[in-house]
């Protein structure tokens, strides 16, 4: 294993330089400008604010899963998953200025030269992108949502700002709002012509180029953390599993405006988020592929193993990338 010297003064492998310089070529060679490639204007992908497509699955929505969601006429069913849908797309937004603003401040702190930069810039540039595409999104769906909790809004500025100088921490916490996301959209996806079509389509250019800023995050951990003291190691493996459920429930959790919105009583949103065995397993399903990865960093600790089962986000490890969720069937 070739070893050179890094932009940060340590050492790091030549295998890392390679990725880092695949996947910045991945980003020349495969990328997606949101007026370019959809055709928004496009009759086919029209939206249709009645489209019965707006329900949510009871498979892959914890809320659909309720019993006191499925008794809804299909009229009030439509209108909830068309607000759950578009206010998740402006979550998912906020967090991307989130990731650019912790990154920014990590990219902008390496010295002339680093491979890391690079690659920095192409996936802010595609981030960029996505917030551009959520939003026209949000916009043409034609609900207006508040997207992120008030307190999480509120500390937005400050955890991006915060997370450029606790890297490590960083690139977690990019994890844990990636990851449930990508597995929400994959989910979607599987399904097939469950979603309309112009959120499925957001949602393939969003897979794409997320799978590049997934792997990233993960090399940049595995060369990282493999420098880091024992220390830095427990805080780590301690805060995997913490930033996991926290940006869990702050991406794929409605705020309390949704509740009072549709009068959803409160036992209902406390069994979908997270108190079910049918919404633990999709929550705990989130995870398989972030578990590998911190068995194979060796934060998979005792330790932090009980917090990860403490938290509710304990589980299997995936045996490959994106391995579907076979168990997370919906309980009868």
């Amino acid at each position: 294993m070739t070893l050179t010297e890094s932009s940060r003064g340590g050492l790091i492998t030549e295998e890392y330089r390679d990725a880092l310089a695949t996947l910045s070529q991945g980003s020349v060679d495969r990328h997606f400008d949101p007026y370019l490639d959809i055709d928004w204007d496009s009759p086919e992908l029209a939206i249709d604010p009645d489209d019965p497509r707006w329900a949510l699955s009871p498979d892959v929505d914890p809320l659909g899963a309720t019993q006191w969601y499925r008794d809804q006429p299909l009229e009030r069913q439509i209108a909830i998953g068309k607000w759950r849908t578009a206010n998740a797309i402006k979550v998912g937004a906020a967090f991307e200025s989130i990731l650019i603003r912790g990154m920014m401040q990590y990219a902008m702190k390496l010295p002339n030269g680093s491979p890391e930069f690079r690659y920095c810039m192409h996936e802010m540039t595609e981030e960029c992108n996505h917030i551009q595409m959520f939003q026209e999104l949000v916009n043409r769906i034609g609900v207006d949502v508040p997207g992120m909790r008030p307190l999480f809004r509120a500390l937005s500025p400050l955890i991006g700002v915060a997370g450029g100088y606790a890297y490590a921490i960083l690139f977690i916490g990019i994890l844990g709002g990636e990851e449930p996301i990508d597995h929400y959209q994959k989910a979607v996806i599987r399904e097939g012509e469950r979603m309309p079509p112009m959120v499925l389509r957001t949602m393939q250019i969003h897979i794409a180029e997320e799978a590049r800023h997934i792997s990233f995050a993960g090399e940049f951990l595995a060369v990282h953390v493999a420098r880091m003291g024992k220390f830095n190691r427990g805080a780590c493996s301690v805060a995997f599993p913490i930033a996991m459920r926290w940006l869990a429930g702050e991406i794929m959790a409605p705020p309390r405006s949704f509740a009072r919105e549709f009068d959803i009583p409160r036992e209902v949103i406390e069994q979908a988020f997270w108190k079910s065995e049918h919404s633990r397993r999709i929550l705990s399903g989130y995870f398989g592929d972030m578990r590998k990865l911190a068995d194979d960093l060796g934060l998979m600790n005792p330790v932090a193993k009980r917090l990860w089962n403490a938290l509710g986000v304990g589980g299997p490890a995936s045996r490959y990338r994106s391995e579907p969720e076979r168990h997370g069937r919906r309980a009868a």
